[in-house]
């Protein structure tokens, strides 16, 4: 019996419109990043969904776990000058 082998696995990103984010679509196997573009193409954007790809290999991909929420973020929560709740926003100013 042959072993099969998989190609990597890849995630592909869409930007739909230009000013808005690249957003997490799915994603695909493809032997390298110009056949995980084109597959991306023809799989995630046949109805003219998006005008940009991005495709990132899923091992390159480092995530922190929600089972480690509270810990991982508890940093953050000493750092109440980063929140602008001690300051007044000048009328002037119409957008942060």
């Amino acid at each position: 019996m042959s072993e099969q082998v998989r190609e990597p696995l890849w995630e592909v990103f869409i930007r739909s419109r230009r000013g808005l984010s690249h957003n997490h679509v799915g994603s695909l196997h493809a032997a390298d990043a110009q056949m995980a573009l084109r597959n991306a193409r023809d799989v995630f954007t046949r109805r003219m969904e998006g005008i940009s790809i991005w495709v990132v290999p899923s091992a390159s991909i480092t995530a922190s776990s929600p089972d480690e929420r509270d810990p991982f973020f508890e940093p953050a929560a000493d750092k109440a000058y980063r929140h602008p709740t001690f300051y007044d926003i000048p009328k002037e100013v119409k957008q942060l």
